[in-house]
């Protein structure tokens, strides 16, 4: 039976051009040695498993090759190289400093560098774990480190640099060598499978590399369990199950999830995550890197920072597209404060279903008003009984989108008060003061004469909604007579209703792959179009709006050119719970307490107070 070599020390890398993730250092110490400007000591600082030891190995072999390659690598063919590969070289003495870090060992060392080498022009002594070494061993060890023979050159190496004294510190060429990059880890692991004939699935070495921390040693330990595991092929469901890692899908559907606020559907699936033996740490930990990763995905500039495989990257670009740049944040708030208090909690499971239920609420939260749909300066709404205020211009109106410069008819204003939108009528058109006294004026007709003459019949919403927003029902044949062409130069051709709602919703199905979100904000209620043209869309709170508003020009092009009408507009209004929503949480009852009294905003500013959750 062959005696079994694990991946770490079979594909160990035995010249610079073959180590993995450190090119700047190896292009430092190669272009070292062809300039013939090495200095006495180096130090090879950095986390364990990223080529510290192998470096040092590999400059001690090339320094003393006979027959040093254009490239600057070692022949292996020399006398050096052989004895070197076969480690029995006199020239190369390796010391272990956590097992020799007495005064006596660093003095038998000093007398072995009094023998200059026998062969090739170096004895090279390489030390690792140096921080090991005991204050007297420093200090027996700072003369011969600072005036070394022309032959010795001492290579040193540690996991802990903050431990080695600053007179050593200071007697060294320090190189610092990084964490090896997900990508580069992939990709070594990757050539290994290849050499030993195995079948792995890329998404399943991404996940070792993700594991492995940085540590290529680490990957080539966990990939030799795995082959143990399951033969000659290694799939990412092998992988997930037996390095204990959650599937990325269940942080894909819990956002999924989340953005819809599917409350219970949320709790089941954390309860399947709990069953299956994950902790909740692991799962705040997972779903923060899963928000980290939708966030920078938004932006192409920084997809490049997400170290997945690139069907995984896929997958989180387009569930980016779906997410608001503001929920995001919010919710990666909201995990970091769980994560904070997950150990100190008592009820862990209650803390990690309430960080998840206060994610979901965050679209469902009724957002504050924003100049578009209301304004603080507006006059109160008016009582039933009473009769209707003129409203001065540019005072209490929200103007329609600009129409185009030919319209004959000015746009209806849209009145507003916190989030209730209601309809007025357009004020009387005043004549010029040299137009004949005899010349009839236009009629004006008050809201209150509007509704004695016409009721419009109530919308149908799900229980306990009602739409803020009155509006006069228009079946086809009557839009069909007041949509009347009201530009030269753009078309305005007549419509049906029923051609405009098929248009809406041909529209939202092609918004559905892009933005979860708009589609739902488009199709969750069925929009209106008043005689003017102006289509009303029902939304429930301010994200949805401002979704609509980002497509705006989108959503209004595609309407004009389906339905060959450019006096088309596109106007949100917010829906409002019949029942008055009660405080919970903390920064719920703060919410409701500033809409009463403004002045306790200010004094939380002042004082930089913050929320008890």
């Amino acid at each position: 039976m062959d005696s079994f070599i694990v991946s770490a020390r079979k594909y160990r890398p035995a010249t610079f051009d073959t180590v993995v993730g450190q090119q700047p250092i190896t292009s430092t110490l190669k272009n070292a040695i062809k300039n013939k400007q090495l200095a006495q000591a180096f130090l090879f600082t950095g986390p364990r498993g990223v080529g510290k030891t192998t470096c040092a190995r590999i400059l001690a072999k090339t320094i003393n090759c006979e027959n040093i390659s254009e490239n600057i690598e070692a022949c292996n063919e020399c006398e050096s190289c052989k004895s070197f590969n076969q480690s029995h070289s006199f020239n190369v003495h390796e010391l272990d400093a956590a097992s020799n870090n007495s005064v006596e060992g660093i003095r038998s060392l000093v007398d072995q560098v009094r023998i200059p080498p026998q062969v090739g022009k170096y004895k090279v002594y390489i030390i690792d774990e140096v921080h090991m070494l005991s204050q007297a061993a420093f200090n027996a060890f700072l003369k011969t480190l600072e005036e070394p023979p022309a032959y010795a050159k001492f290579i040193l190496a540690t996991t802990e640099r903050h431990k080695i004294i600053p007179t050593i510190l200071s007697r060294c060429q320090i190189f610092d060598f990084a964490r090896i990059r997900v990508e580069d880890i992939t990709r070594q692991l990757q050539f290994v499978a290849d050499k030993e004939g195995i079948t792995a699935e890329p998404n399943a070495l991404h996940i070792i590399g993700q594991k492995a921390d940085g540590a290529m040693r680490d990957a080539l330990s966990i990939f030799d369990q795995l082959v143990s595991l399951s033969g000659n092929s290694i799939t990412y469901k092998q992988v997930i199950e037996n390095l204990n890692v959650l599937d990325y899908d269940y942080y894909f559907k819990m956002t999924e999830l989340l953005l819809q606020g599917k409350t219970s559907e949320v709790l089941l699936l954390i309860n399947e995550v709990i069953l299956k033996g994950f902790e909740g740490s692991d799962f705040i930990t997972g779903f923060g890197g899963h928000l980290r990763n939708l966030l920078v995905g938004r932006d192409p500039a920084t997809v490049k920072l997400i170290e997945v495989s690139d069907s995984i990257r896929d997958a989180y670009i387009a569930q980016s597209k779906q997410c608001p740049e503001n929920f995001l944040l919010e919710a990666l708030e909201i995990n970091a404060r769980a994560d904070v208090q997950y150990k100190s909690s008592s009820n862990k499971r209650l803390m990690l279903e309430l960080a998840l239920l206060q994610i979901a609420g965050l679209l469902k939260k009724k957002a504050r008003p924003e100049p578009s749909l209301s304004n603080p300066s507006l006059p109160e709404p008016e009582k039933p009984g009473e009769p209707s205020k003129p409203v001065a211009k540019g005072q209490g109106t929200t103007p329609l989108p600009a129409a185009p410069p030919d319209r004959s008819q000015p746009s209806t204003p849209t009145e507003t008060t916190g989030s209730v939108l209601r309809r007025t009528e357009p004020h009387a058109v005043t004549k010029d003061p040299v137009t004949s006294p005899a010349e009839p004026q236009p009629e004006t007709t008050s809201l209150s004469d509007e509704k004695k003459e016409e009721t419009p019949a109530p919308t149908k919403l799900p229980s306990g909604i009602s739409l803020k927003i009155t509006q006069p029902e228009t079946d086809e044949d009557d839009l069909e007579d007041h949509l009347q062409e009201d530009g030269d130069d753009m078309p305005n051709e007549h419509f049906s209703l029923q051609h405009f709602l098929n248009a809406w919703n041909a529209l939202a199905e092609q918004m559905k792959e892009e933005s979860q979100g708009l589609f739902l904000a488009m199709t969750k209620y069925e929009p209106k179009i008043n005689k003017e043209g102006v289509v009303r869309v029902a939304i429930d709170n301010m994200v949805q709006n401002d979704l609509i508003q980002e497509r705006k020009s989108e959503l209004l092009n595609h309407l004009r050119k389906e339905l060959n009408n450019y006096s088309i507009q596109i106007e949100t209004g917010l829906m409002e719970n019949q029942q008055q929503q009660k405080a919970y949480l903390p920064r719920e009852k703060f919410e409701k307490l500033l809409e009463k009294n403004p002045e306790v905003g200010r004094l939380k500013k002042e004082l930089d107070l913050d929320y008890d959750y």
